[in-house]
């Protein structure tokens, strides 16, 4: 390599440099520097009047695994995420079926249906079905009027699992549409002629190969509803911990507050969605290749 290329080569990194800086320091700025003073924070103690004490300290994480309502939290936390995810899955897949084996010209109004939502701001959502579920709203109403009577619909854990599955479903159909729309149906056919009924079919040819798409799906539900409040919050009346609503109570609503703990807690959630994140990334490189 000549002298003036290796210049080039000093110019051309110089240049990306520049150019990426911008975004470098509002990620270094706003992302990872945020990420660290949690992490120190966790590490950090509480004094009675609420203000941090830096004296480093395991307490905060000794306390989420022995205390019961911290753990409590988490598990149900993780296992309202799995159920979001699994009936997300089972509605969504279909759904996205339907809309791949749908004629060319009806795809995309279908799929702009299924966006619609993302035009409205979520939380307007969630109040919409506040009145919707509300004691004397519109579902209500209607058992009224025909004669079952009024039920406790709002404030409960079947609340706010119906919130989440209705905010965290466009994020199932969208990759599994996606999966879907590549795969050769024709496989199918080649399947049944081999001696496999529907069934068989579908779970030996379909299943494994739009895979991928489902991993990305339950991935980008399950993500976003461990650390959910706002669903817990509006339609379940905050009658039942979530681990959102504790991590908000502790910086915010606690008394004391104690934001070493809730930082604990922010870490913890966050190592299980980096894990989860590596899967999502390892899933859609596989679905590229």
């Amino acid at each position: 390599m000549t002298m003036l290329q290796q210049q080039q080569q000093r110019r051309d990194r110089v240049r990306l440099l520049l150019l990426l800086s911008p975004g470098l320091l509002w990620l270094l700025l706003f992302f990872a520097l945020p990420l660290v003073i949690i992490l120190v924070y966790s590490f950090m103690t509480n004094d009675a009047l609420g203000r941090v004490v830096y004296q480093p300290t395991l307490d905060n994480y000794i306390t989420i695994f022995t205390q019961s309502l911290y753990v409590n939290a988490y598990w149900r936390s993780i296992w309202t995420s799995v159920l979001t995810t699994v009936i997300c899955l089972l509605i969504g897949y279909p759904l996205a079926l339907f809309i791949a084996r749908s004629p060319q010209q009806w795809r995309m109004p279908l799929l702009m249906l299924i966006l619609i939502p993302f035009w409205t701001n979520f939380l307007v959502r969630i109040y919409a079905w506040q009145i919707i579920l509300a004691n004397n709203g519109i579902i209500n109403g209607f058992l009224e009027i025909i004669g079952v009577g009024r039920l406790p619909l709002l404030n409960n854990e079947g609340a706010t699992l119906l919130g989440l599955v209705y905010g965290e479903l466009p994020f199932m159909v969208l990759p599994l549409y996606a999966a879907l729309d590549r795969f050769d149906f024709t496989l199918m056919e080649a399947a049944a002629d081999l001696g496999a009924n529907k069934v068989q079919a579908f779970l030996r040819v379909m299943l494994p190969m739009t895979m991928p798409g489902i991993v990305a799906g339950s991935v980008l539900v399950f993500i976003p509803t461990l650390g959910q409040f706002v669903v817990s919050e509006l339609l379940g009346g905050a009658k039942v911990d979530y681990l959102g609503n504790l991590i908000q109570r502790l910086f915010l609503r606690a008394n004391p507050i104690n934001w070493p703990l809730g930082s604990a807690m922010a870490v913890l959630m966050m190592i299980v969605l980096l894990v989860l994140i590596m899967m999502y990334f390892r899933a859609t490189t596989e679905e590229e290749r």
